[in-house]
């Protein structure tokens, strides 16, 4: 006994069995825009420094910066890199005069090893200091659990998760 439609007839008016299918289908679209994100998520953190350096821990809150900082790192070796390029003590001043092409108004920030003497970094300060930039400031890292924001700070910003300790003038 035949039930409703399945008497054998074709439905459609004899269109055939299968009909175009008028929608897009967006959920392989949504799939790939998940994996993404999620690759730009895990990668963008990994992309702000070149040189690995363990930063100290500080309470200060991160600041605005008006442009893109020149970073200065000392590894925990004692070398010395602008951005990711090492140099040496004597030579920071003139690369640093021709990464800004002689602007001595960039914002200049210093990150350290923490197992590095302070002298070291005062010696790398005051040695762009003495190049005629002014707007230097050394970074930390921001402890877990301080929510930004608790500590007053000069204007200008850090990269993400580190906040400047102190700025020279």
């Amino acid at each position: 006994m035949a039930i409703g439609g399945m008497s054998g007839k074709r439905s459609g008016g004899g269109r055939g069995r299968y009909r175009p299918l008028a929608e897009i289908n967006v959920t392989p679209l949504v799939d790939v825009m998940l994996v993404l994100l999620i690759i730009f998520m895990v990668t963008a953190p990994l992309m702000t420094s070149g040189v690995t350096v363990d930063l100290p821990k500080t309470s200060a809150s991160p600041v605005n910066a008006d442009s893109q900082p020149i970073t200065i790192s000392v590894n925990a070796e004692g070398k010395v890199f602008v951005q990711n390029d090492a140099v040496q003590i004597g030579d920071l001043v003139a690369r640093l005069q021709s990464v800004t092409n002689g602007q001595t108004d960039r914002r200049i920030f210093v990150r350290g090893d923490q197992s590095i003497s302070y002298g070291q970094i005062m010696q790398v300060m005051g040695t762009i200091v003495s190049g005629g930039f002014s707007k230097v400031a050394l970074l930390a890292q921001q402890p877990n659990g301080v929510a930004p924001g608790t500590a007053a700070a000069p204007a200008g910003t850090a990269p993400a998760g580190t906040a400047p300790a102190t700025s020279g003038q």
